[in-house]
């Protein structure tokens, strides 16, 4: 009897481990840049959304190249958002209080992507904590729309440039 419990634990932990092992080898990331302007004169202290253009997807041949296809995708979470101020190259998150990053297509509702508040850098660069939020059927699309809402803290005197540098972890199927 003790024979069969320990082979039946033995079966269930080889299908486990085998099954993260296929997990592993059919999980890849799709990554997206996008850039956009603070203008100058942005309104101090309040909540003001940045226009930013269509971010065109390269999935399918990103899934093409990872051996799978957009039906077969089952799970897309965003593992990074990065913002870099590319312009002018002096220039530090210093002035930003807050930023919200939402996505949407024409065909679903906008949900939220990443956000940073309380923001206290004096730095180029800051990371976003990223949604937990299912992004599917977004990177399925061929391209994809974000809304930016920021907050910023101080005069901006001159437009800022920042790119936007996404990681989606995407795991799919195998058949």
């Amino acid at each position: 009897m003790k024979i069969k419990k320990i082979t039946a634990i033995a079966i269930f932990g080889v299908l486990i481990a085998s099954c993260s092992v296929i997990d592993s080898l059919l999980t890849f990331t799709v990554s997206n840049q996008t850039t956009f302007k603070i203008a100058s004169g942005f309104p101090l202290n309040i909540a003001s959304e940045i226009v930013t253009p269509n971010v065109t997807t390269n999935s399918s041949a990103v899934f093409d190249n990872n051996n799978t296809k957009a039906d077969l995708v089952k799970d897309v979470k965003l593992d990074e958002l990065k913002l870099t101020i590319t312009d002018p190259a002096d220039k530090t998150f210093s002035f930003l209080k807050s930023i919200h990053i939402f996505i949407s297509t024409d065909a679903n509702d906008e949900i939220e992507l990443a956000y940073l508040d309380n923001i206290n850098s004096t730095s180029s660069i800051i990371n976003l904590i990223c949604s937990s939020e299912k992004l599917d059927k977004y990177i399925k699309a061929s391209s994809y729309k974000l809304r930016i809402k920021a907050t910023i803290g101080e005069t901006v005197t001159k437009d800022i440039t920042v790119r936007s540098d996404m990681k989606f972890k995407v795991t799919a199927d195998p058949f």
